[in-house]
């Protein structure tokens, strides 16, 4: 089995493994920086798992930015009350930063 890392970043948590390219809200970088993240939650290096209250000491993992602002679906939420008239609508599109996973440590 190989080394992986569960990280938090952007209030959500993602599974990661070294070489994978993931997409998550968006980091105010460039592209081409490195980026090393310590809200590790668990680190496994394929034997062992070390789990964090909250986070494993230690740990990091370093993503190397490829895009950093990449727009996602746009998702539309539409309130409306029948026969009052009234309707609303709004829209919103989430930004993204993707990055792909260098090293975990």
């Amino acid at each position: 089995m190989e080394a992986y890392a569960v990280l938090e970043t952007g209030g959500k948590q993602v599974l990661v493994k070294a070489g994978d390219t993931i997409e998550i809200e968006k980091l105010s970088v460039n592209e081409g920086d490195e980026v090393a993240l310590d809200t590790v939650c668990a680190v496994s290096d394929g034997t062992t798992l070390k789990v964090g209250a909250p986070y494993v000491e230690g740990a990091k993992v370093t993503l190397t930015i490829v895009a950093p602002a990449k727009k996602g679906e746009k998702v539309i939420n539409f309130k409306a009350k029948r026969r009052k008239g009234y309707r609303r609508t709004v829209g919103h599109r989430q930004q993204y930063t993707v990055a792909t996973v260098k090293a975990i440590a």
